[in-house]
């Protein structure tokens, strides 16, 4: 299979990236008259600061041919015309006058490679020409309001979750796009807005709502439908655990691990709604049960009591994980040792 990305930042290469994950050649097109993909320049504090590449563009940016073009230019046109001549997908993130001023939109590929299939990120849809990064998007879509401290300011999310989602998206239209391919021969345009893709992945939250007539406001880790959930308790060696109680029978559970069994019967923590309802006093006989117990204990014997529990970790703690580890994928970039994490989580077994 043959993927040609135009796209950059990170939905767009991400895509590029699941496909070169997966084998296929996968060839990258950058902006010769910029300097390439801007993610180039996105360098922390910590980074060399002449290096090729920043660890933001390494983080979706693997195995993949990098080619330096400047599209305005007929005869880099025409080399990228050549690629596509016998290219499988094409993966963009243009707005619609800009692809059609560089020539490189869906009709002219498709006039090149009737069987190609083309997949578009837009920020807020094909019709709209505003300009959109990420954290414009956790804005609009809702996220930013619900995310942070009930006593705090409306607060974005550390990665930037809505191109990560896109992604995904544009991944499964391109999937099924292939599929329906192999049917019938035909290309097709695949399209994907972030401003869609964000709402389509506002889940329960949007149910809430639409239901309920429930805005949801800023619960810092909290749910609003379920408890204990989200808390955050700080066990005897200082260490911070976080539930995840999703019934009846795992808050019981919790009880015999923490020796509290009297709260499973205590009124007012009996059944979930009513844990909603009284989470706060809930939280102060937890975390006085948490202080008594160390993290390693918590952890271990919650093995033994299907409770779900987990410790909040640093970068530096994921990396400890031996699944952490095995998903780095490591490679030569323009003479850089690169490192990232595979985008791939999911694992085929053949029959």
């Amino acid at each position: 299979m043959k993927v040609i990305e135009l796209a950059s930042v990170l939905a767009g290469p991400a895509v590029g990236m699941f496909f070169a994950e997966l084998g296929a050649e996968v060839i990258k097109i950058e902006n010769s008259k910029t300097g390439g993909d801007v993610t180039r320049t996105w360098r922390l504090p910590s980074e060399e600061k002449n290096t090729p590449i920043s660890a933001y563009y390494a983080s979706v940016n693997w195995n993949k041919q990098v080619l330096f073009l400047d599209l305005t230019q007929e005869t880099d046109r025409k080399k990228l015309y050549g690629l596509v001549a016998d290219a499988d997908v094409v993966i963009a993130n243009y707005r619609a006058a800009s692809a059609i001023k560089l020539g490189v939109d869906f009709e002219t590929m498709k006039a090149i490679n009737p069987k190609i299939i083309y997949g578009n990120i837009t920020g807020f849809g094909e019709d709209s020409e505003r300009v959109a990064f990420d954290v414009v998007l956790q804005a609009e879509s809702g996220f930013m309001f619900m995310n942070g401290q009930a006593d705090g300011p409306a607060t974005k999310m550390p990665v930037a979750l809505i191109d990560v989602l896109a992604a995904h998206q544009l991944k499964e239209g391109l999937l099924y796009a292939l599929w329906q391919r192999e049917k019938s021969g035909r290309g097709a345009y695949v399209s994907v807005s972030l401003l869609e893709a964000a709402l389509s992945s506002l889940a329960n939250q949007a149910t809430n709502w639409l239901m309920a007539g429930h805005i949801p406001a800023r619960m810092g880790s909290l749910h609003p439908n379920i408890a204990p959930y989200g808390e955050i308790f700080e066990s005897a060696d200082k260490k911070l655990l976080v539930l995840a109680i999703g019934n009846d029978n795992q808050f019981a559970q919790l009880c015999k691990l923490l020796n509290i069994a009297e709260l499973i019967s205590d009124s007012r923590f009996e059944q979930n709604q009513q844990r909603v309802e009284n989470r706060q006093s809930l939280e102060q006989f937890l975390q006085l049960a948490f202080s008594k117990l160390t993290a390693a204990y918590l952890l271990d014997e919650s093995l033994k009591f299907a409770i779900p529990i987990g410790q909040i970790r640093n970068m530096k703690e994921v990396f400890e994980l031996n699944e952490a580890n095995a998903m780095i994928l490591e490679e030569q970039n323009e003479g850089q040792l690169s490192k990232r994490m595979s985008s791939i989580a999911f694992e085929i077994k053949k029959s």
